[in-house]
Formats: C-alpha cells, structure tokens, sequence
C-alpha cells in the first residue's frame, strides 16, 4: 500500500485525516494527496452546536448508527488491544469507518460553497499538514527542572498548610468544601456568598471575596494554585514526556473553537500559566536541544489592532499608526493626564477596558473585573467611547447585520452562525450579542496566525531551513532553530508575520 498511499496523484479523503497522517508517517509511510477532511469540512459548515466526531456526523448526514470502538474492544478493566479482536469483527469496525467516512464525503463536498470552500482550500487543509509536522517533531522538556520544581511547590504547600491549621485554630481537611464550610461559615463567622445544592460554595469567586474581609481565604487560594500547578502542570507534564523521542507532543485541535482559533490537548500546551512567578519557572522546562534556540514571535496587540482595522475608528487607527501604547493613551484620555504622570493602575484600568470592549464586557462585568462600582465602570466605558466613537458604531453595526443574516463574519470570510440572537430571553440573547460583537475580532486573528503559518512553513521548506515550527499559543508561534539560523528566521518570522494580510494599521510582531 505504501506507493499507493505516497502518490499524490491519488486524492486521499479522511475523517480528521491529520491522526492517520501521523500514525502513517511514524511507520514510514509518507501519505501524499490529501484531498478532503469530512471534520474539517463538518467544522466550516458548522462551527458551533456540534460536534465533529464520525459518529455524530453519521447520525446526522446519514441517519446511520456506527459500531463503537468500546463494542469491538470492550472498556475499563474487560478492554483488550485492537489486536486481540477477533478479524472478521474488526474487519466490519474498520470497513465502516472507510465506507461512513466516503459517503460523508458525497454528503459534505457539495455543500462547502463559496467563502466556505475557500477557506477549506487555502487556510484549514493546508494548516493541517502543518499541524502535522509540529505534532510529530514536538517540544523537548527539561524533566530534571520539573522534578526539582515538584518538590519546591510540594514544600510551599506543606508551609501553607501549615499557615491555614494556625489561622484556623484546627487542622482539617482544607479540600473538603464541606469541611471548609464549617471553618468559614460557623467557626470563623464570615458571610454566606453563595449557596449549592450541598451547602454553602467556597470555590474561588467566593473566597476571592471573603478574602477582602479575614486574611484565611486568601492564604487557601495560594493553596489551591499551587496544588492545581503541581498536579495540572509540573507533575502531569513529565508523564506526557515521550521515552522515544524525549518531547511532548501535545494535539493542535482545528474544530473545537466556533472562532477558529485552534486548541491544544494531550497535554494543553496553549494553557501554561506565565503570570505568576511560579508559572514563569514551569515555562523554563521548555526548552532547545543543544546548540538550538526556542524562538518566540508574538502578535502585539492583535485583537485591538483587528478592531481599529474593522471600525476605521481614526483615533484608534493613528494610535497604532504612530506606534503608541494604546493602553497608555486611553488610560491619558479617560483619566486627563499625560504619560509621564500616569501610573501603573490607571494603564492596568485602562488596558481591562480596551480589552473588555473587544468581549462586549456590561459595565457591571468591569466593575467586577476592576473592584470598583457599577456607576464608576460605566463612566469609564462612555469615556471610551467618546474617545473611539466608531468602535461603538461599528459593535452596532455589526450586532445588527448578525441578527439579519444569521451570523458574523471574519476578514477572512469564516461565519459563525447565531441563533441566539433572536432568542426571547434577555440574557441569551445578550450573550449572543457580545459573542457577535467579539468573533469578527478574535476570529479575525485566528485567521491571520493560520496563514501566517501555512506561509512559514512553506517558506522555511523552500529554504531548506533546519529550524522547526513547534508551537502555536495564540497569538504567538514558537520554533527551534539551530544557532547558525537564528538571525535568518528572526528575519523571515517578522517579515512573514507582519505582512500576512495588509490590514489599515500595522502589524507588529514581538520577538523573543
């Protein structure tokens, strides 16, 4: 089969086709001719309300029940490996999943159309074999300074503990929601916030609030982090470190997010904290094989730069033009101040508000962001407003055409459809709103890192560059560069990420 699986002459069609490319290439079958993926193609017709696994998509497009994986090999502690199914079972398992897969390709192909079609063509297809190569190639982990790190968060955490018996008078178990309850509520005498089913809630909104009024509240948050990164984060991740290759080589998901940003899982590598001190220290484990460098290139600023791009607000569009932190100048507008006056809490302000505009945040989801009143939050949005008055014509505009046509769209065409917005409830329907409001925005640039991804990765082949693309986090791309291909792939990273699409303010690319 392997001539006829490399021949790309001969169209290839697949149900998320990018696993079977992987699994193929580790045997050493390079499969060429990748012509259709019915996931891919269920995800642009549909990028939200379903899911995009064979079975649904058969149920739906074809009225058909397919056997189950867990019917050929049985689950939990009854499972056997695929190898021990009996063949002629397997054969009707494997035979349906080739037979279902073509004739949802019959069912799908004539209904991706227009700007859908596009899209397939030239962004989610060829993205697809880029993904691939980042999956396969990986990212190599520093097993040595994680374990030293489990031990240090395990240590912090005993000395925390520590710290709530003392506050608390009693030791207890401080995991026990239950237990927690009792010390809060009727030992220590604090305010119900909120009530659950079970009791009394102490998840984390609540004991953010408790924590303004006694100081125990605040010492279990600490707890909690780092009990969540040692087990999420530094624990888990040196069991995701393969033995053959000595990297983790997490899953780049195209058809979870309806705005097209992509998601990572087994492990997540799009979610590792970086704020915190001890998220920065977890980030150090990723690192360069000898003589290599972790190259990082961000997109700065690249929703707002979106949102001045799509509104054609002129004050918006000359803060970027002239290179200004835009953070800074709404922070001077709605405080009346100048730069060298203005101090770190009023930029931090600001930057809640230029960034909850773009999500559609209410007033009252500032003042909550912010700890400030309503009115006070309120006040800041209108100040925004006044100083980029066709950001608000445009979110106007734009809920409106969306509750026209059904759905919103990005530079790059990609619909989201939502039916919400003509729902009678009040607060679905306004949710729906701010979701129209911010998937042109962030779907926009999901669109450009996709493509300027496909055209790196053409470009580094066409160079014959040792370097690698390894990672997406968003609105950043990391590669692995080989010492003498640095100053080359700085370069082409920048120059190909700032001009991927010509937008009406400039793209600008942090390098790291």
């Amino acid at each position: 089969l392997k001539p006829l699986l490399e021949d790309p002459q001969i169209k290839k069609v697949g149900q998320n086709i990018k696993y079977d490319l992987i699994v193929l290439r580790n045997e050493g079958v390079d499969l060429q001719g990748i012509a259709f993926d019915t996931m891919l193609a269920s995800y642009l017709l549909t990028p939200s309300g379903r899911r995009h696994n064979m079975d649904d998509l058969a149920r739906d497009y074809l009225g058909h029940t397919t056997i189950k994986y867990k019917d050929v090999v049985g689950a939990a502690s009854k499972a056997i490996g695929f190898d021990e199914v009996d063949v002629e079972r397997a054969t009707e398992y494997a035979a349906e999943d080739a037979d279902i897969t073509w004739r949802l390709f019959e069912k799908l192909s004539p209904l991706l159309q227009g700007n859908d079609l596009k899209l397939f063509q030239e962004m989610e297809l060829p993205l697809l074999d880029v993904l691939a190569e980042m999956e396969i190639h990986g990212m190599k982990l520093d097993r040595g300074h994680l374990q030293n790190l489990s031990k240090l968060i395990h240590q912090k955490i005993l000395e925390h503990q520590k710290e709530i018996y003392s506050i608390a008078g009693e030791q207890f178990n401080i995991n026990s929601p239950k237990q927690l309850s009792v010390i809060l509520f009727e030992k220590l005498g604090l305010p119900v916030i909120k009530k659950t089913k079970s009791g009394f809630s102490t998840d984390v909104s609540v004991l953010e609030q408790l924590a303004q009024e006694h100081e125990l509240p605040d010492v279990i948050l600490a707890y909690r982090h780092l009990g969540k990164l040692k087990s999420t984060y530094v624990d888990s991740l040196q069991e995701d470190i393969y033995r053959k290759t000595g990297r983790v080589h997490t899953s780049f998901n195209q058809t979870v997010a309806a705005t097209g940003r992509l998601s990572s899982s087994n492990p997540n590598l799009q979610n590792i904290p970086i704020r915190t001190e001890m998220g920065r220290e977890i980030r150090k484990a990723f690192i360069a094989e000898e003589n290599n460098y972790l190259l990082s290139a961000d997109y700065s600023q690249v929703e707002l730069r979106v949102l001045a791009h799509l509104s054609e607000d002129e004050a918006l569009m000359d803060a970027f033009h002239m290179g200004e932190d835009i953070h800074t100048r709404t922070a001077c507008e709605i405080f009346g101040t100048t730069p060298d006056r203005l101090d770190a809490e009023a930029r931090r302000m600001a930057k809640a508000v230029n960034f909850g505009i773009v999500y559609g945040l209410s007033a009252f989801g500032l003042s909550r962001q912010l700890k400030i009143f309503p009115k006070d939050a309120k006040k800041f949005i209108d100040q925004y407003f006044a100083l980029y008055r066709k950001v608000k014509v445009y979110m106007e505009e734009t809920v409106a055409q969306a509750k026209e046509v059904g759905y919103t769209l990005t530079i790059m065409n990609r619909k989201r459809y939502l039916p919400d917005l003509k729902s009678q409830n009040r607060q679905v329907r306004e949710s729906a709103e701010r979701v129209a409001i911010n998937s042109p925005v962030q779907g926009s640039a999901a669109d450009l890192i996709k493509l300027a991804m496909i055209q790196l990765a053409e470009k580094i082949r066409q160079k014959n560059l040792k370097s690698r693309m390894i990672l997406q986090v968003h609105d950043e791309l990391v590669f692995e560069c080989p010492e003498d291909e640095e100053q080359e792939m700085r370069a082409l990273v920048k120059r190909e990420m700032e001009e991927v699409v010509p937008l009406k303010v400039p793209l600008v690319v942090d390098m790291g």
